[in-house]
């Protein structure tokens, strides 16, 4: 069978430029290749004779032997599909349709070589009270600033980066390895495009210096553990003039002396006397606001829990405040007196007469240890 004339194969005039012809190949690459056509046989043929035609036309000597002598001119070794020897042009213009394709990025395409700066985060451990109330601080952070001596540039004041000459700006450089183009970062500027012959003696050439800053931070009413706090553009600045990072505040709260948060709910443990517990009473008792009084109902069980609404935290995205929940905790006396000692035994005598009715829960745990035994 007759090979196609390479310029029909590619939809071009004989007179195309080589701007057209890799044009032709590119559109005609995407749309062919077996990657984007799986279930159909033929579009690998035609990807494969697109190819062999871009490969012949983008060389000048061999397109100068193809328009004179047509298919005969040309070596066969020198359009093998899937050789070594592919020309430059041909893995340049492969390699663009190869980032379209994949999301690579094409070797044609300029990077702007403009990086955002890192974003960084620092740990504000403050107080309960603080946390409730809000608060404002102050706060050190190590961070990276943009070089006022050269603005960003790394170079001395009075010079200019210079175009790298190894990748032309581009920050990259390509590597032929057989059939595939690959491209990486260009080993003479670090992928930045731009080469400094004098450094800026602040910086050393990075374009940004180490420094420590005091930035104040607002903490509102309500923030919990864990809570992010966003200062934008407080982070580390940019590189090659790009945007700088944000910094993040996280909080963190002290324990505390009396009391453990619950969202937005307080516990605290509540001590009191056995007196208090038997005979009822009123308390005094803290709270994030003052104090506030609570009355003790006689007959009182250790573990009780009693509920002060509205004595809590109001959270950050919270309408209303939470609640203080105190655990009673019976204190039992130490250090008794004679006297006290012999008023207990007293007390306890009084109490065995009818234990059922003084120590109902008692009475109730040693029945069911009995029956566990009997068995």
């Amino acid at each position: 069978m007759s090979k196609r004339d390479f310029y029909e194969i590619l939809g071009v005039s004989k007179t195309a430029s080589e701007e057209e012809i890799k044009k032709a190949y590119r559109r005609l690459a995407m749309k062919h290749h077996p990657d984007r056509n799986p279930d159909d046989p033929k579009a690998e043929e035609s990807f494969k004779e697109a190819k062999e035609a871009y490969e012949m036309l983008s060389d000048a000597n061999k397109r100068a032997a193809y328009d004179q002598y047509g298919h005969a001119g040309v070596d066969p070794q020198a359009h093998q599909g899937g050789g070594a020897g592919f020309s430059g042009g041909f893995a340049d213009a492969f390699g663009d349709i190869f980032g379209d394709i994949f999301g690579a990025g094409g070797g044609g395409r300029r990077s702007s070589n403009v990086y955002r700066g890192a974003d960084l985060r620092y740990n504000l451990e403050i107080s309960l009270e603080e946390a409730a109330h809000g608060t404002e601080t102050k706060i050190r952070i190590p961070t990276l600033e943009e070089c006022e001596t050269c603005h960003g540039t790394g170079a001395k004041p009075g010079t200019q980066p210079m175009t790298c000459a190894t990748c032309g700006g581009h920050g990259q450089v390509r590597m032929q390895q057989g059939f595939f183009s690959i491209q990486q970062a260009c080993p003479k500027c670090q992928g930045s495009g731009k080469t400094i012959s004098s450094p800026c003696a602040s910086c050393h050439g990075e374009g940004r210096i180490k420094r420590q800053k005091t930035l104040s931070v607002k903490i509102p009413a309500g923030v919990d553990e864990g809570d992010r706090i966003r200062l934008a553009g407080e982070g580390e600045a940019g590189v090659n003039g790009g945007p700088a990072g944000d910094l993040y505040v996280v909080i963190h709260i002290k324990a505390h002396a009396v009391f453990q948060r619950d969202h937005n709910d307080l516990h605290c443990e509540m001590p009191i006397s056995f007196c208090v517990a038997a005979l009822g009473g009123e308390i005094e008792i803290p709270t994030l606001d003052g104090s506030a009084k609570l009355k003790i109902p006689a007959e009182t069980q250790s573990g009780k829990v009693f509920r002060l609404r509205g004595k809590g935290i109001k959270g950050v995205r919270s309408n209303s405040f939470g609640d203080l929940l105190c655990h009673v905790a019976i204190e039992t006396p130490v250090e008794l007196t004679d006297r006290q000692i012999e008023l207990l035994h007293e007390f306890d005598a009084i109490s065995q007469q009818n234990q059922s009715r003084h120590h109902p829960k008692s009475k109730s745990w040693m029945d069911k240890v009995k029956t566990f035994f009997a068995h």
